[in-house]
């Protein structure tokens, strides 16, 4: 008796060994583990290994686990029976059912889950030795249950996907972005890096009605004025129209051209100094746009859209701008073109891009049909607004301030959270 007493009490120790292993593995962080398996870790390598192959994990722990709570049971049923007689199955069966849930189960998991990432250090070489022991037993059950999902029209994918991934990886980052600020704005870094293949470059370019551009055919004095004015250090040349684009001329190559000449400007020609425009769709991804910066070692491009038509230009600037945001001073808005007035509207430059506005503020104004807020206004409006005018689209309202000719230039909108108001504000 007192030896039977003491193999359950072995038997069940097992059982909480599995239901602690099973609750560790699933719930252990995986960055923590890529890091410590990064630094030499064997055991978080360990982990590793086992999370790769989980179905067999699961597995094993199963087995192992209804084995020892059967085995466990049965011997407690035979030593109650043999004391109390038919009445020590039912004795038995009350004893090890809370034995069982408190001892195998709850208690056990409820340590793995507040401590999981020791617990699955601790327990991760056990488990790879038993999933080798009990491979020919797991393999079998495995068949048999993928056999039996295939005939329900069932499929069990170990694997995830593409988009399975990027959603796991933003959830995550959601989940460990707080309010701390310095989290909350790596947070939203790391969200803007993930959304850099899916943003065409005309989303976030100077349009071309921005870009100071120069007439090759303009004076020498002119030329050297208008570059001067000029916020940029690469500037457009054309010739004839501004969609004939002959060149970049890069404010550094003019001055030593000036200076060569003694500060003469004279027979000066700026079209002989510019280097060769780099072309690219409109619809290239930010992503593929970085890396050819990066590749072919420039910072500036021009936009053109499919029948060849200058439509504005991009620089590795604008790309990390859209990771970091702009770079101002502590007294500007992270978004240029805004002004928050004192009842908590905002007023906003018709070509300031939704993309800024969402991730400032935190606003879910749809960006797939328009990539600036006046562009976004004219396709609900289906027509060209007046000022004055009061629109009411996705809880927000806006309201036409400013018109030069067929532009909308500026537009005081008012969040859903600021103000309430009805249809009879809409225009």
């Amino acid at each position: 008796m007192n030896y039977e007493i003491v193999i359950v009490l072995v038997l069940l120790t097992v059982s909480a060994f599995f239901a602690a292993s099973e609750t560790a593995l699933t719930a252990a962080s995986r960055a923590k583990m890529h890091s410590l398996s990064g630094e030499g870790n064997k055991r978080a390598g360990s982990v590793n290994r086992l999370r790769e192959q989980m179905e067999r994990v699961i597995g094993t722990i199963l087995l192992g686990n209804n084995f020892v709570n059967i085995l466990a049971s049965a011997l407690a049923t035979g030593a109650f029976v043999t004391i109390f007689g038919d009445t020590g199955v039912i004795y038995a069966t009350a004893v090890m059912t809370v034995l069982v849930i408190i001892l195998g189960e709850v208690l056990p998991k409820t340590y793995a889950i507040n401590n999981p990432d020791r617990v699955a250090l601790a327990i991760a070489p056990f488990i790879r030795i038993l999933i080798i022991i009990l491979y020919p037993v797991t393999r079998i059950v495995q068949v048999i249950c993928n056999g039996l999902l295939r005939l329900f029209g069932l499929k069990a994918d170990t694997e995830l996907g593409h988009e399975e991934s990027l959603m796991e990886l933003r959830g995550a980052i959601d989940l460990h972005a707080g309010q701390v600020e310095h989290i909350h704005e790596a947070g939203r870094m790391l969200h803007s890096i993930l959304d850099l293949d899916a943003v065409p470059v005309s989303d976030i370019m100077i349009h071309r009605s921005q870009v100071k551009m120069i007439d090759a055919d303009m004076p020498p004095d002119d030329i050297v004025r208008t570059v001067l004015s000029s916020p940029h250090t690469r500037l457009p040349i054309y010739r004839e129209e501004p969609d004939n684009i002959v060149g970049i001329l890069h404010a550094k190559d003019l001055l030593r051209a000036v200076q060569s000449h003694e500060w003469k400007l004279g027979g000066l020609d700026v079209v002989s100094l510019a280097a060769q425009a780099w072309f690219i769709p409109e619809g290239t991804s930010l992503l593929a746009q970085l890396r050819s910066f990066r590749d072919r070692h420039e910072h500036f491009a021009a936009v053109v859209d499919e029948y060849g038509a200058f439509l504005g230009i991009v620089t590795l600037e604008d790309i990390l701008e859209e990771i970091v945001g702009d770079i101002s001073d502590e007294h500007d808005l992270n978004v240029q073109g805004v002004t928050i007035n004192e009842d908590g509207s905002y007023n906003v430059d018709g070509i300031v891009t939704l993309r800024d506005l969402n991730r400032e503020f935190g606003w879910r104004l749809p960006d797939e049909e328009a990539s600036t807020l006046a562009g976004l206004v004219l396709h609900e409006a289906r027509r060209i607004p007046d000022p004055g005018q009061v629109f009411v689209f996705y809880g927000f309202r806006f309201e036409i301030l400013n018109r030069q000719r067929n532009q909308i230039t500026s537009i005081r909108v008012v969040p859903p959270s600021v103000k309430e108001f009805t249809e009879s504000d809409v225009s």
